[in-house]
């Protein structure tokens, strides 16, 4: 079973670089989490380095805005990598064709179709009704409080044409402050589960660690083979994609999975062991909240 931590100070020295999950860890989606912001900057002012590793659908510099908006201080974090950067890479070298049927929100998504300067001849993507399109992108639902079924009649004609779908996000759900959010890994997983094809570029698939590595790279402090840990409320996400790259994971449980593992302060240990045994996923160690 893993190792229940009180603070991240506790075992930080062991870790060059945090790989740290933004929605659920540093953010509520409204409002940051104090506690998680000054433990980052703690962090950072002994040496380690915070890569912010976001299965957010937007640019990084977009998100970087919306967090500082929020209230996050600059000084918790030194880079971010989002899933919509890697998604965006492989939309503009044309992985789901020229012509997308696009599912998000407008005018939020919007940002995902900047250009993107780093891809030589990138493709002239155009927006197109399903009827005519050659693949999916897919940021998101149409409506976050909708069951992802509604997608059904949708992706049944999709799918009879080949599309593949293109996920920006993997998450399945999120929560906004107390409400509960449908994400696009939700119907990239029905669409899966109806025989189609859906392609994934953030946690736990390898494009966006492999993003966060460049990123992290890029930094005037960065070092060869760097001891890394990912921290994360996402058991199936973070932590899961921690472990297929062979990082150490610190589980916070007071996020999505609050009510299985009767999260106050703290994790209950066997409401969390049940939770680990569930899933079948067992991170480093476990948190109740990041500070």
């Amino acid at each position: 079973m893993p190792q229940i931590i009180t603070a991240f100070s506790e075992i930080s020295t062991q870790y060059d670089v945090a790989f740290v999950d933004l929605w659920g860890c540093i953010h509520n989606g409204l409002t940051p989490f104090q506690d998680a912001v000054a433990a980052m900057k703690t962090y950072r002012a002994a040496g380690g380095t915070v890569v912010l590793v976001t299965n957010s659908p937007r640019p990084w510099d977009s998100v970087a805005k919306q967090i500082t908006d929020m209230g996050v201080d600059p000084d918790s974090w030194d880079a971010i990598a989002t899933s919509g950067d890697s998604a965006r890479a492989a939309m503009y070298r044309g992985i789901v064709g020229q012509k997308i049927w696009f599912m998000g929100e407008t005018p939020r998504d919007d940002d995902f179709f900047k250009p993107l300067s780093i891809i030589e001849n990138p493709v002239d993507i155009q927006k197109v009704p399903l009827e005519e399109a050659e693949g999916i992108v897919c940021c998101g639902p149409f409506d976050t409080q909708a069951d992802p079924a509604v997608n059904r009649p949708e992706f049944l004609y999709a799918k009879t044409k080949g599309l593949k779908l293109l996920c920006a996000n993997p998450d399945i759900i999120v929560d906004r402050g107390e409400t509960r959010e449908w994400c696009a890994g939700a119907l990239a997983a029905l669409y899966t589960e109806m025989g189609g094809e859906s392609l994934y570029f953030g946690k736990p698939h390898p494009p966006i660690y492999d993003l966060a590595r460049r990123r992290y790279a890029a930094l005037p402090q960065s070092m060869n083979d760097p001891r890394i840990i990912a921290i994360g409320d996402g058991i199936r996400t973070d932590i899961l994609g921690g472990q297929m790259e062979d990082i150490d994971t610190l589980f916070i449980t007071g996020g999505l999975a609050a009510a299985e593992t009767k999260t106050d302060i703290q994790p209950d240990e066997a409401a969390l062991n049940a939770y680990i045994e569930t899933e079948k996923v067992t991170p480093t160690y476990c948190i109740g909240f990041l500070r």
